[in-house]
């Protein structure tokens, strides 16, 4: 039994990658291999916004902890685990990854659950300020586009994305571990993670259909994590594609514009864990 909860920690880290693995393997067998056959992007720099695009959170995240703990520049290969996992596995499930590698490493932090949780809701919290902020700045202009049956899901959706952050702002003080300064300050990281992550994915677009003007594109990117963040609302990728076609047309390039980013992440995600495992089996020490 000692042994048992002495290597849990290392047993979640397992579970957690093989699920990434079962993950990835489903998503690029079922669609994102597809997704791969359409037009690629003939511009070079196009490649390398969409590398800042993808860098970007766990960059962000491995900003946060260096400020709480230090961490080692090892540990952002834990957190790009982290962001793979929620991507294709479930939600938080990253978290429950990130946890137990803290939690293996006691040199670094004695008790890691405070400030993970922490972090995780400032950054749902900061993702509700964004997504309501753009909403604000947006729906007066794309109100238009969105089907008038839809409505009635996005201000459901808004008012479920008020709700869910209003507790954790009312009983902050018992909710949150981290001195009020840190959690402005992760706070503000998360918020300037989204809109990098925003310009990024506007900008790579740009790039790829250089025909359509980058504010365009920035709206669009708004768009995106608008209607990704709408808990109530159906068919959000379908919804989007719709939305961004309404906008710009050139339906058959943008779609698969859309579906090539989309696999690209897929792929990227599926390269660095094989590369990860390489890694590990080339540094294991033997016991």
């Amino acid at each position: 039994m000692k042994t048992i909860k002495s290597r849990w920690p290392a047993i979640i880290g397992a579970v957690v990658t093989l699920a990434m693995l079962a993950g990835l393997a489903h998503e690029l067998l079922s669609s994102g291999l597809a997704g791969l056959d359409r037009a690629t992007p003939r511009n070079p720099l196009f490649y390398i916004a969409f590398a800042a695009l993808y860098f970007v959170p766990p960059l962000a995240d491995y900003w946060i902890f260096r400020r709480l703990w230090h961490i080692p520049l090892g540990g952002l290969v834990a957190l790009i685990k982290k962001r793979i996992a929620n991507d294709v596995v479930m939600g938080y499930s990253g978290e429950a990854y990130f946890y137990a590698w803290a939690r293996a490493r006691a040199q670094l932090v004695a008790a890691p659950f405070g400030a993970v949780k922490d972090v995780s809701i400032l950054s749902a919290i900061a993702g509700n300020a964004v997504t309501l902020a753009m909403i604000a700045v947006a729906l007066p202009v794309g109100r238009e586009l969105i089907p008038p049956e839809m409505m009635r899901y996005v201000y459901g959706s808004l008012a479920v994305i008020f709700g869910t952050s209003l507790p954790f702002l009312i009983f902050s003080r018992k909710v949150f571990s981290l001195p009020r300064r840190e959690l402005w300050a992760i706070f503000g990281i998360h918020c300037l993670r989204l809109i990098l992550g925003g310009f990024f994915l506007a900008l790579a677009w740009a790039l790829a259909m250089p025909s359509v003007a980058i504010g365009t594109w920035l709206f669009l990117s708004a768009g995106r994590m608008l209607f990704s963040r709408l808990p109530l609302l159906p068919n959000k990728d379908l919804l989007f594609a719709n939305f961004a076609i309404l906008m710009i047309g050139e339906d058959q390039a943008l779609s698969e514009l859309i579906a090539f980013t989309a696999a690209a992440v897929l792929l990227i995600h599926a390269l660095l864990i094989v590369a990860f495992g390489i890694h590990h089996l080339l540094t294991r020490k033997p016991s």
